[in-house]
């Protein structure tokens, strides 16, 4: 039997936890989906466990992107001050730690209960652990089968996160669904790490690359 939804979102991070949320509370029938056991584990270890969930001055000219407009669009329709407004609704503490940094007082499992709150309140359906085996275009707009058996519904939100910490559960899911849909990917790189130089203009210093 297929089940049907108003939308699937593949991935129960921050990003996918809040979009359940937002769109169970508006009335959708939202199914979330994530492989792992545990849930929001790259939210769990963030600022050092306490959670880094914001930055109050955050504008679009802290991204770099191919499509300037994209951010500029998201950071109007959701501002650090919606998010900074969510958390005194579910009474959280949080403190500014440098130059508009805001971590959570309390520990990072203090976002992840506010969101599966606010999930709960949307009255959002989660399935965890459960792999997705294939997606494809479908009647009703996607289908999507899985561990425990075929989903579909007009709307697929991909929120799967990137490769940054392949031991708490990142993969390159997000990456391979988007080459089959056809869509263009900007060849990752690492991006929290030490300095980088090309290799023409680091030669003159390589002898002192034993030093620190």
């Amino acid at each position: 039997m297929l089940h049907s939804y108003d939308a699937i979102i593949l991935g129960a991070g921050a990003a996918g936890l809040h979009c359940a949320a937002m769109a169970g509370q508006m009335g959708a029938r939202v199914l979330l989906l994530d492989h792992a056991a545990k849930v929001a584990e790259k939210i769990r270890i963030s600022g050092g466990g306490r959670c880094n969930f914001t930055n109050r001055d955050t504008t679009p000219a802290q991204f770099l992107s191919d499509n300037p407009h994209f951010c500029r669009s998201a950071l109007a329709r959701y501002t650090p001050q919606d998010f900074i407004a969510l958390l005194q609704r579910h009474g959280i503490g949080f403190h500014e730690k440098h130059r508009g940094q805001l971590f959570c007082d309390q520990g990072s499992e203090r976002i992840i209960e506010m969101l599966l709150a606010e999930c709960e309140a949307g009255s959002v359906e989660r399935w965890q652990p459960c792999a997705v085996r294939a997606v494809r275009h479908g009647a009703a707009g996607y289908e999507v089968d899985t561990d425990r058996g075929t989903v579909s519904a007009p709307r697929l939100v991909v929120a799967t996160g990137g490769l940054s910490i392949p031991k708490i559960g990142a993969t390159d899911f997000g990456h391979r669904l988007a080459r089959q849909f056809g869509h263009r990917i900007v060849e990752p790189r690492p991006a929290l790490v030490p300095l980088t130089f090309p290799a023409q203009d680091w030669a003159p210093f390589a002898a002192l690359a034993g030093l620190s």
